[in-house]
């Protein structure tokens, strides 16, 4: 075992002590949201009612792949102003941070983005909840820094683990709902507090907050924003069959679960990473309407990865499983659009590569 993972059990295990002791729940729900701190100024969220949203997801390398992927973000951003992004997860690889106040936030989060100067809703990834093994999800106390982080930086949106935003705040044209599904997927199950369990208090809050905020919005457009997909094609898999496998929970069955009794045919759209993808799939009448959304591109392609295979056959408007990249969504009370750019890593060049009304 590496140091670093000999750290990581040690963090883990001290994280779970803590935890069991009655650990602070300041930012776990929005009702404990993290504040501003004084003299941080956060950018705006737009005010008007043509919303442009950047999605991407498993961005957080500070590699030279991420920096491509920003740069090409950065031009478009030129050319067409964007008006807020979404961080799809698995922001800061390969563990996750050890405190708010980590040098990573600067090296993959800040620095890469310089430019891109407007809200980024943050949402929590595995790889952000690491514990013993890289993405394994199993500290969820890690990814409490990424919250505590939103005090003190002008672009990271996540004042809780899981949260909405209504874009604009009074008779929104679509409302984001940032979902936290991680202690469900984790690959090290929740072991040291019922806290954490699939019929804990955490789910059993979000589930009930979610099933709340989304009777009371009166957005045109509602998109679920999680970090894990509940369709895909990539080789993740589905939710109910992560990774192939049929072994619950770690099968993501309590995914599954969740997103067919709080999310499917409630919003229109579910956007997640995860899956190192490009993937825009079609409604189903399984999925009740509900269309999946995957952006999990803008540092690795998980087709250069080992044994790369496609897995569900779901039908598909657009996917690409070989090339970096981002997409755009321009919304309106009448209409989303959606445009999805790959980029050259050598240039640090978009090429937009689809382009459909879907709604």
């Amino acid at each position: 075992m590496s140091d670093r993972d000999m750290v990581g059990r040690r963090e883990f295990l001290a994280g779970a002590a803590t935890l069991a002791a009655g650990a602070t729940l300041v930012g776990r729900t929005p009702a404990q949201a993290v504040p501003v701190a004084e003299g941080t100024v956060k950018f705006p969220f737009p005010t008007g009612r043509r919303v442009r949203v950047l999605v991407t997801g498993d961005a957080g390398t500070g590699t030279r792949t991420q920096w491509a992927v920003a740069d090409a973000m950065r031009a478009f951003h030129d050319r067409e102003p964007i008006s807020v992004a979404l961080g799809l997860g698995d922001n800061i690889y390969e563990h996750g941070p050890d405190s708010a106040a980590d040098v990573q936030f600067a090296d993959k989060f800040e620095h890469p983005n310089a430019g891109l100067d407007f809200p980024w809703l943050m949402v929590l990834g595995n790889h952000d909840n690491s514990s013993v093994l890289a993405g394994d999800g199993g500290w969820l106390l890690r990814g409490n820094a990424e919250v505590e982080y939103h005090a003190d930086s002008p672009r990271w949106w996540m004042p809780s683990r899981y949260y909405s935003v209504r874009i604009p705040e009074h008779n929104p044209v679509v409302e984001f709902f940032v979902l936290d599904v991680n202690p469900l997927a984790a690959y090290v199950p929740p072991m040291f507090s019922p806290y954490w369990a699939a019929d804990g208090q955490f789910m059993t809050e979000q589930a009930a907050w979610l099933d709340r905020s989304l009777a009371e919005s009166t957005a045109t457009w509602k998109i679920a924003c999680t970090h894990h997909p509940y369709l895909n094609n990539g080789p993740h898999g589905d939710a109910g069959h992560y990774e192939g496998l049929s072994i619950e929970p770690i099968n993501g069955v309590h995914v599954r679960r969740f997103f067919e009794d709080h999310v499917i045919g409630r919003c229109q759209f579910v956007v997640s990473g995860h899956d190192h993808s490009l993937q825009v799939l079609e409604p189903t009448v399984t999925s009740k309407g509900t269309r999946q959304i995957v952006s999990g591109a803008a540092a690795k392609t998980v087709g250069a990865e080992p044994r790369f295979t496609t897995s569900a056959g779901h039908a598909a408007v657009f996917e690409n499983y070989h090339e970096l990249g981002f997409m755009v969504l321009d919304l309106t009370e009448d209409a989303v659009d959606l445009r999805v750019h790959t980029v050259d890593v050598a240039t640090g060049a978009g090429t937009e590569a689809f382009r459909r009304r879907l709604a």
